[in-house]
């Protein structure tokens, strides 16, 4: 699988699984930009969806590579309803990411990271990219794509 092709999946993972997705939940701020990242990063490992929704206005924006952009609480929601799916439904429920280095620059938080998994090969590397405003995640920009991960 290309990398255009993974991204329109992601993209499109919005679609396929907004009914599966909860009612979104209120949203709850955090205390500063890196406990915005760490907030998504610790709901991201527990596959708590309602912890990660909890951070994204209605604004979020999310840009996965090849540029494709996926906005809305909505269509967000949607992409973590599948991501938070068990490996056997298409989802990466069990994954673990670990930042491996942070860097914040004003209210963005930067974040390479590694992913693991009993169901990886080896583990993946990547990085984020979140620009945060008033305690919430307004964008996230990200090299994460399950083409490039090697599937046990």
């Amino acid at each position: 699988m290309n990398i255009a092709i993974a991204a329109l999946g992601l993209a499109t993972m919005g679609e396929a699984f907004a009914e599966d997705a909860p009612t979104l939940p209120p949203l709850h701020t955090q205390p500063n930009a890196e406990m915005v990242a760490f907030e998504h990063i610790d709901a991201l490992n527990a596959c708590d969806w309602n912890r990660l929704m909890a951070q994204y206005p209605e604004e979020i924006l999310f840009i996965l590579p090849n540029g494709t952009w996926v906005e809305g609480r909505s269509a967000i929601g949607g992409v973590f309803a599948g991501f938070c799916k068990d490996r056997g439904a298409g989802g990466f429920r069990g994954a673990k990411f670990i930042a491996e280095k942070v860097k914040t620059v004003g209210n963005t938080v930067n974040v390479s990271w590694r992913v693991e998994a009993p169901w990886l090969a080896e583990p993946y590397k990547g990085g984020d990219a979140y620009v945060t405003q008033d305690g919430l995640m307004y964008t996230q920009v990200t090299t994460f794509d399950p083409a490039d991960m090697k599937f046990k």
